[in-house]
């Protein structure tokens, strides 16, 4: 099945699931220990583990435990460079302003 491209629903949850297992078991842990760590029951783990599904709620506490939250980064939009709310209330504030007047000298200079 590694080779072949993963088609289903079911595929992609019976391969986190073997992934999952794998990672529990080099770190020499048991489902319940597992469990208990991620703060889930233990039903989840057997579930998640089978491929039988599971709520991401789940698999994010598992991916914490194991440290490897870069599973979910791809899905995650990147963190935007300058927030668009503080650029809207920026246009807003200046708008509200409204232009600046200059006054100029009855002779029609410029103040220096």
């Amino acid at each position: 099945m590694q080779n072949q491209p993963l088609q289903t629903t079911a595929d992609w949850e019976r391969r986190i699931g073997d992934e999952v297992r794998s990672l529990r078991v080099r770190q020499r842990l048991t489902q319940a220990e597992l469990a208990e760590r991620a703060n889930i029951s233990l039903s989840a783990v057997k579930y998640l583990e089978r491929g039988r599904g599971s709520s991401l709620a789940t698999l994010i506490r598992i991916a914490r435990v194991f440290d490897r939250t870069d599973w979910l980064a791809s899905f995650a939009p990147p963190e935007p460079a300058v927030s668009p709310l503080a650029v809207l209330r920026e246009h807003q504030r200046v708008a509200k302003a409204g232009p600046k007047r200059v006054r100029h000298s009855a002779s029609g200079t410029r103040p220096a």
